[in-house]
């Protein structure tokens, strides 16, 4: 079974005068309106960031300049992906833990959302996030 994350090349325009990444909407990386648009920067080193999931909430991250590890764990499984291109995203969907490390200096990560901020979106422990996740797919409705 595939993670429900995945990673997609951006289509980049170029010329003599640089490049050109645009995103737009109804592209098959991009799955939803988006709602809200923010970015991180000025990590500290060593410093990270996320330790969350959202229930609802899709986000498509890119790192505009330098990179990061982002760790995602949907309940069973955890994997790292280094976005370090800005040529690459990152579609995270809901229902995925997600940790940011390792910054490098000068990072910006973009994040596209499917909705405004709304915290009660929003799982902020592990353990909770392994118990919400262990009913999703056991199929219990509580």
């Amino acid at each position: 079974m595939s993670p429900p994350w995945s990673v997609c090349r951006l289509e980049t325009h170029s010329d003599g005068r640089g490049r050109l990444v645009a995103v737009e909407a109804g592209e098959p990386h991009l799955p939803f309106e988006i709602r809200r648009v923010y970015y991180i920067y000025g990590v500290p080193a060593g410093q990270a960031r996320g330790f969350h999931a959202h229930r609802q909430l899709q986000q498509l991250m890119i790192a505009v300049s330098g990179g990061l590890d982002v760790i995602l764990d949907d309940g069973d499984k955890r994997h790292r992906v280094r976005l370090d291109d800005p040529t690459r995203a990152l579609l995270v969907p809901p229902m995925a833990w997600h940790e940011m490390h390792d910054f490098a200096p000068g990072t910006v990560c973009l994040v596209l959302a499917s909705a405004p901020y709304d915290e009660s979106d929003y799982i902020r422990t592990y353990e909770s996030f392994r118990a919400e996740a262990a009913v999703l797919a056991t199929g219990a409705v509580s």
